[in-house]
């Protein structure tokens, strides 16, 4: 496989270059943003910092790839996403229904066989994203956490960003610059969104070893 070979996925590309996606680039520094303030609300917390770390990992892997076009940096950008959803999917039974970390942890491989599946049966990377935080939402519904809402919110905006993305390549003729950075836009809010749920949820008590 050529690592390096050139990847034209997006409306706003049209040629090889570091500055052929202006408007994808900047809109990466939503994702900045956003790790910049999951670490101010942290404070100090652990898990916070570790949010906020994997939200900066994904500003930096989207910008190289939206930079080089290449399919290395394209590995890079699913990587980063797919290393913060693994991890939240780990942590969050154990913080939201204080399940021993030793059986939490089984949230990242479950959600990665999820993934799998729904890629090869054609329903891509990110829709087990969206259905877990659906079921998210539900299971802290059920529960009476009120943090059930936070969880609606992403679930909802993580849907409209979804549908950027899909659309995309479909309005190039009558918007040539496309709809991804959108998807760039509405990301860092899902991530903020679902970040600060998990530190105001830890700070409510400590989770069981």
């Amino acid at each position: 496989m050529n690592w390096t070979a050139y990847v034209d996925g997006y409306c706003e590309r049209t040629a090889p270059g570091l500055w052929g996606e202006p408007l994808n680039d900047l809109a990466n520094l939503a994702f900045l943003g956003a790790a910049g303030m999951v670490w101010w609300q942290a404070d100090g917390q652990r898990t916070g910092r570790v949010l906020a770390s994997l939200i900066g990992l994904i500003f930096v892997a989207s910008g190289v790839f939206h930079l080089v076009a290449t399919r290395w940096g394209a590995v890079a950008d699913s990587a980063a996403i797919l290393i913060f959803t693994l991890f939240y999917a780990a942590v969050f039974p154990r913080v939201f229904f204080r399940v021993k970390a030793t059986w939490a942890w089984l949230g990242a491989p479950v959600f990665l066989a999820l993934t799998g599946v729904s890629a090869v049966l054609g329903g891509g990377l990110y829709l087990p994203a969206l259905v877990g935080l659906a079921g998210f939402a539900v299971a802290l519904a059920v529960k009476r956490d009120p943090y059930w809402l936070h969880f609606v919110m992403a679930a909802a905006v993580f849907a409209l960003s979804l549908s950027f993305r899909t659309i995309d390549g479909v309005v190039c003729g009558d918007f040539p610059v496309g709809t991804h950075f959108l998807w760039h836009l509405l990301n860092a809010v899902v991530l903020y969104v679902v970040a600060k749920a998990m530190i105001g949820k830890t700070r409510e008590a400590p989770s069981p070893g």
